[in-house]
């Protein structure tokens, strides 16, 4: 049962050390990355709209940007573009220490979450536009 345990705690303790190495690689940016770290090579998700995110698939990679309206819930915002509102799921931990007004631009990043009867985003990265 010990070597359980300490198994387990060397796991836990050297994770963040192994997440540290990967990262995205822009194929038009300054090479700063060894390509032995890992990580996506590739496009990422194309701008679009909330009318078109209503008819998208679940888990399907969105990048959306507008303004986020109100706080509806406990982490659960109304986000507003050109074309219409729909509600964003946005985690405490995502926001990375960026206060920001229903006047600031955001770009919003995540994934579609749809069950029978709602549509919503989940939230990965909010970037605050200027």
């Amino acid at each position: 049962m010990k070597k359980i345990a300490l198994l387990t705690l060397i796991a836990l303790c050297s994770a963040p050390v192994l997440a540290q190495q990967g990262g995205f690689l822009d194929p038009n940016a300054q090479q700063t990355q060894t390509t032995t770290q890992g990580g996506f090579s590739g496009p990422s998700a194309a701008l679009t709209t909330v009318d078109k995110v209503k008819s998208l698939s679940d888990d399907t990679w969105v990048m959306l940007q507008g303004n986020i309206e109100q706080r509806v819930g406990d982490d659960t915002y109304t986000f507003r573009d050109a074309t219409g509102t729909l509600t964003v799921e946005i985690d405490r931990k995502r926001w990375n220490g960026q206060t920001i007004t229903p006047k600031d631009k955001v770009q919003l990043e995540g994934k579609v979450d749809k069950d029978w009867s709602n549509v919503e985003v989940d939230v990965k990265n909010i970037k605050k536009l200027p």
